[in-house]
């Protein structure tokens, strides 16, 4: 959903900035978009790079694509949908665009470097499946959030043209943090605007959707109301289709194919015909016209839609059939068997969990959500032979502050608090919001799974691009509880999501730059500003910070160092440092530390570095 974009130029170069405002990247000349979904079809296709364009891209069989001619950008556009065996370990070295060989082929390739290495690519993907590319094969890795909160209502008041509707829908969506926070995807904004813009006109009625389930569920509603205003004469019920899209979304969701043919319609009892009246959420490819493949392709209207549907039918699968379709395959049949709706529940968190890609976490959320009550309600008007659902809802979400305790990934943990957001249970993040009210969180102790909902409450909150940590530090160590440094430790998470960070002040030693070092280096980082004046780092501290701003992971742009300590052994580490990584870092303040005038020559005779971005030095 949320989306995180490689960017670089492989082997050689710079790699130039994202900006979402288009103030950057003005001299691409050429950009290919070039989606998995569709990459995927031509799995067993035998191309060269060139030809793959060309059949893409018939307009471009003149250009020479291959020379420096042209600035190029490819974007591959959602990993985590990928069905392409992807293994860089085994990749053949292809550096020629006019050679035959395997798409992934092609696409690994060109990742690494090997073909076009001047162009740039950009890969898009959930995070949990980021990993998938090693990071030696990409310049650096930056999460793009979607919308920021200003678009996320400039999108909605050019959507809608009732501008007093528009406000109130805003105003609902504010009001639901978590419905807030998903706006930041294009298209739940999309499925939002045609779910409220029906429930908050004057002629309807009913409970306004608050949660991620009770939104999908309303938009599901909808989309067979559209059906129907068609007056299509069915010869198949709502409930049968439904529980058929059901069908063919869960097990080509298990399978990780997100496209599919008229054979896997046929096998789940769908009729091509039949289906085209669901256009909202089950949709026809038009790709046959470059004879790549045959027949009818298929896919729905967004990944989030097939994974709703998906948990639909595992809910009611076991429901109206005693089946448990999450552990029909015959090599887990050691599992334990699946006797109540808790049971089912728990087999699906763990599944979950179990997935690298993060492939079921929103599968997960909906199939706690469609067991609620309120959502009971909804789709009995869609589905007849739905009865009551009776479970202990505190027995799923004890489970589940179980694994959030010893489960160490941020991805999972903080997917996990979304699933008890969908329960209702909001007993750890009220205890958490209580405890960051007193401040000084090294003073109180914290279980595993409080200190994942601190973690959880931070990254979440309306503020999270800035996150000031000396808020919740005290410098006096309570032997009793924790020291300062072992709370910065234990909220490194936020500070790395954190574009600006002030940790001034906040006690930090070696132990926490050897730890801020290793978040400078991640993939994943968001910092660009960085405040810690006033810690003793030393500079035994500094060079391992200089050891993360080394690294072209790192996109630090401003560094404040004031009173840390530091000599002019620290200062020739950042000098160092600076030296092999010097196309971010901006602003640098080193003042009140024991510096000599050599150690600013030092940093100022980097300026002669074409790269050397530096424009400011105190």
């Amino acid at each position: 959903m949320f989306e995180c974009l490689y960017e670089g130029t492989a082997k050689q170069g710079t790699p130039t900035l994202l900006n979402a405002e288009g103030k950057e990247n003005q001299d691409i000349q050429l950009i290919f978009p070039l989606p998995f979904r569709e990459l995927n079809l031509m799995k067993d296709e035998k191309l060269s790079l060139l030809d793959l364009l060309h059949v893409l891209f018939p307009e471009t069989k003149e250009m020479k694509i291959s020379s420096d001619e042209y600035k190029v950008l490819f974007i591959f556009d959602g990993l985590d949908e990928c069905c392409l065996p992807i293994n860089f370990d085994t990749s053949e070295t292809l550096q020629d665009a006019t050679k035959e060989t395997s798409v992934h082929m092609l696409l690994m390739n060109l990742i690494v470097g090997n073909l076009l290495p001047s162009a740039l690519i950009w890969i898009t993907s959930r995070p949990a499946a980021a990993d998938l590319v090693p990071s030696e094969c990409v310049h650096r890795v930056t999460e793009v959030r979607g919308f920021s909160d200003p678009q996320k209502e400039e999108y909605f008041r050019k959507r809608i043209s009732d501008q007093s509707l528009t406000e109130r829908i805003i105003s609902h969506l504010k009001s639901s943090k978590s419905l807030f926070i998903m706006c930041h995807i294009p298209v739940f904004c999309w499925i939002s605007a045609a779910v409220l813009e029906k429930m908050l006109s004057e002629a309807e009625s009913g409970e306004i959707p608050k949660t991620l389930t009770q939104m999908y569920t309303h938009f599901l509603i909808i989309q067979t109301s559209i059906k129907h205003e068609k007056d299509y004469e069915k010869n198949v019920k709502d409930e049968d289709m439904i529980l058929n899209l059901g069908k063919l979304a869960f097990q080509q969701l298990v399978k990780g194919n997100l496209i599919f043919y008229e054979q896997d319609l046929s096998e789940c009892g769908i009729d091509v015909t039949e289906a085209s009246v669901y256009s909202g959420l089950c949709t026809q490819i038009f790709r046959e016209e470059l004879g790549l493949y045959q027949g009818k392709v298929f896919c729905f209207v967004h990944l989030s839609i097939q994974e709703h549907l998906a948990a639909l039918y595992v809910l009611l699968s076991f429901l109206l059939d005693k089946r448990d379709v999450l552990n029909e395959n015959l090599s887990l049949k050691h599992e334990r068997e699946c006797r109540t709706i808790s049971d089912l529940h728990q087999r699906a968190v763990d599944k979950a969990l179990q997935s690298k890609n993060g492939h079921l976490d929103l599968f997960l959320r909906f199939l706690l959500g469609l067991s609620l009550k309120s959502n009971q309600m909804l789709l009995k008007g869609l589905l007849i032979h739905v009865g009551n659902i009776s479970y202990g809802k505190k027995k799923i979400a004890a489970y589940i502050k179980t694994e959030i305790t010893v489960n160490p990934s941020p991805e999972k943990y903080i997917n996990l608090f979304h699933c008890l957001n969908e329960l209702g249970d909001h007993s750890l993040v009220s205890e958490i919001q209580n405890y960051l009210r007193s401040g000084d969180l090294s003073s109180t102790r914290l279980s595993s799974s409080q200190w994942s909902a601190v973690v959880f409450v931070l990254l979440t909150s309306e503020q999270s691009d800035k996150f000031d940590l000396s808020k919740y530090v005290s410098r006096e160590y309570n032997q009793n509880h924790m020291s300062p440094d072992d709370v910065f430790l234990k909220l490194l998470p936020v500070v790395e999501a954190s574009r600006s960070a002030q940790v001034s002040n906040c006690g930090v030693t070696d132990e926490g730059c050897a730890a801020l070092c290793s978040a400078l280096r991640s993939n994943s980082s968001h910092l660009r500003e960085l405040d810690l004046t006033l810690n003793t780092l030393e500079d035994a501290g500094l060079t391992l910070i200089s050891e993360g701003l080394k690294d072209p992971h790192c996109r630090l742009e401003k560094l404040m160092l004031r009173d840390c300590g530091v000599t002019a052994e620290g200062c020739a580490a950042l000098a160092s440092a600076l030296r092999s990584n010097p196309s971010h870092l901006r602003e640098l303040d080193l003042f009140g530390n024991k510096l000599r005038r050599s150690s600013v020559k030092l940093l100022s005779a980097l300026k002669v570095d074409p790269h050397y971005k530096l424009v400011m030095l105190l």
